[in-house]
C-alpha cells in the first residue's frame, strides 16, 4: 500500500501546488478561469483523443470490461436516485442539496485517473481509463442534467441543455478517436506527435487547476451531504464496481484499471452545470474538496485490496 501511496503522491502534490498558487499573489485570480477553459476546450480533449487513438486493447477482454463498466454506472445512477426518498424522510439532505449530492456521487475525475494510471500502470492502463471516459461521459451527463433540472428552481431549456451535451468537447474528441480507429489509415505522424505533446501538458495543467478550484474552508458546511456523498463515491461505488467486474469475469490488470476509475473522486465540471441550471454550486465545490482530500488515502486502499483479490 505504501508503494501505491508514494506513486500517487506527485499527483496530489500538484493539486496542493495549484491550491497554494491560487492563494498566492504570484498569479492573478482572473488567470485561473482562462486556464480552466484551456483545459476544457483543448488540452483535455486532445489528451482523450490521442490516448484512445493510440491505445492497444489487444490484450484486454473489452466485452467483459465494458459490460461491467456499463452495468456499474447505471446501477449507481439508479441506486442514488432510489436513495432520495430515504434522505428526504431523514431530513438530513434538503431538496435543494440533492442534485449536488447526486452529481458528486456518480461523476468521477477521469483526468486524475489518467494521471495515476500513467504513473502506476503500463500504457494500456491509461488507454482503458480513456475508453471508460468515452463510454460513460454521455449517460452521466444526461442523468446529471435530468436530476439538476428536476431538483433545481430552473427553467432551463432541455433542447439547449442536450445540445450542450452533444457539443461537449470530450464527447466529440472521444467519438473522433473511435471513428479514426475504424479507418484504414492512421493519424499523420507529425500531428500524432503534436497531440502527444499537448496531452503531456494536459495532465499537469489539469491537476493544478483542480487544486486551484478547491476550497478547504468549506469542509464544515452541510456536513450530512458532504459525508453521504463521500461514502457513496469513495467507498460504495468502488465496492460496487469491483463486485460487478468480478461477476463479469474481469480479472488481472483490467480489474485494477476499473478499480482506479471507481476510486477517484468526483469531477469539478459538474460545478458549472449546477451553476448554470440553478443547483447548489457552493455545496458541489465543498463536496469536491472533501472527496479530493480523502481520495489521497482511499485510492491506495482500494488498489491494495484489489491487488490482494487478484493474488488469491
Amino acid at each position: 500500500m505504501f508503494a501505491i501511496f508514494e506513486s500517487i503522491l506527485p499527483i496530489f502534490l500538484l493539486i496542493i501546488a495549484g491550491n497554494m498558487l491560487r492563494r498566492s499573489p504570484l498569479i492573478r485570480d482572473e488567470t485561473w478561469p482562462g486556464l480552466e477553459q484551456l483545459c476544457y476546450w483543448f488540452l483535455y480533449p486532445a489528451l482523450l483523443f490521442i490516448t484512445i487513438a493510440n491505445a492497444d486493447f489487444s490484450k484486454l477482454r473489452l466485452d467483459a470490461l465494458l459490460g461491467a463498466l456499463s452495468v456499474s454506472v447505471f446501477a449507481m445512477i439508479l441506486l442514488v436516485l432510489a436513495l432520495w426518498p430515504v434522505l428526504r424522510a431523514s431530513r438530513l439532505i434538503r431538496h435543494s442539496q440533492y442534485s449536488s449530492l447526486f452529481q458528486t456521487a456518480i461523476r468521477w475525475n477521469g483526468f486524475m485517473a489518467l494521471a495515476v494510471a500513467q504513473k502506476l500502470f503500463p500504457p494500456e492502463g491509461a488507454a482503458v481509463v480513456a475508453l471508460v471516459m468515452a463510454t460513460i461521459i454521455i449517460p452521466i451527463n444526461i442523468a446529471s442534467v435530468f436530476v439538476v433540472t428536476r431538483f433545481a428552481d430552473s427553467s432551463a431549456s432541455w433542447s439547449k441543455v442536450l445540445l450542450d451535451v452533444a457539443r461537449n468537447p470530450m464527447v466529440l474528441a472521444a467519438a473522433a478517436a473511435v471513428v479514426l480507429r475504424f479507418m484504414p489509415f492512421g493519424l499523420y505522424p507529425p500531428l500524432n506527435q503534436t497531440l502527444d505533446l499537448v496531452g503531456r501538458a494536459a495532465l499537469g495543467m489539469g491537476l493544478l487547476t483542480i487544486g486551484a478550484s478547491l476550497r478547504p474552508g468549506d469542509f464544515l458546511a452541510a456536513r450530512a451531504a458532504l459525508w453521504t456523498s463521500a461514502f457513496l463515491k469513495l467507498v460504495f461505488f468502488p465496492v460496487l464496481m469491483i463486485s460487478i467486474a468480478l461477476a463479469f469475469g474481469v480479472s488481472g490488470p483490467a480489474l485494477d484499471y476499473l478499480a482506479l476509475c471507481a476510486a477517484v473522486p468526483t469531477a469539478m465540471n459538474g460545478y458549472l452545470l449546477a451553476r448554470q441550471l440553478g443547483g447548489d454550486a457552493p455545496l458541489y465545490a465543498s463536496i469536491t474538496t472533501l472527496q479530493t482530500a480523502l481520495a489521497f488515502f482511499t485510492i491506495p486502499l482500494v488498489l491494495t485490496v484489489v491487488a490482494q483479490l487478484a493474488s488469491g
